[in-house]
């Protein structure tokens, strides 16, 4: 079993400008590319929470906000939220700001899940998550019930079977 790891251990940061071409017609960032980068940013997390080799499994609803203009700073946060037996829940946070403008907003939130692999691709133990803060205990707390929300839709859980999900539902 791989030594528990500490949430902060698997933080990263990653700034990007946003170029000429990155836009679509409207000088916006396409979604594509946002999402490349978020899923760059969320594997590096992951990567280092695990010293594995990652490989994206799902990303949960991605709803883009506000748009981000040509020439903004792209500043995404990543860090894995919980670990399972070898899948990672990561968390990302994005901002996008106009330097001159002196203007920074929030623009996108998602949650991403990698799975750790060996050399030959198969599924490998990834260390258990400690989380220290009050932010990290609800994010953590509440990753089961994403999880097996993920599991229901993809139809590897039966919904019977999501007992933190029913517990939402149940009366006291």
């Amino acid at each position: 079993m791989p030594k528990p790891k500490r949430a902060q251990e698997s933080e990263v940061t990653m700034t990007e400008m946003v170029l000429p071409n990155d836009t679509n017609t409207l000088n916006n960032l396409m979604g594509g590319r946002l999402l490349h980068w978020m899923d760059i940013c969320a594997a590096i997390a992951a990567q280092k929470h695990s010293n594995r080799i990652v490989v994206t499994a799902s990303v949960d609803n991605v709803s883009f906000t506000e748009p981000i203009k040509l020439g903004n700073i792209v500043t995404m946060k990543a860090k894995v939220t919980r670990a399972f037996n070898s899948s990672m829940e990561v968390f990302l946070d994005v901002w996008a700001e106009d330097i001159p403008a002196g203007q920074r907003i929030s623009t996108n939130r998602a949650f991403y899940t990698f799975v750790a692999v060996d050399q030959n691709g198969r599924p490998i133990e990834v260390p258990e998550l400690l989380p220290e803060t009050e932010e990290e205990d609800a994010l953590y707390a509440s990753a089961l019930r994403r999880r097996q929300l993920r599991l229901v839709l993809a139809g590897r859980l039966k919904p019977a079977e999501a007992t933190e999900l029913k517990a939402l539902f149940e009366l006291p």
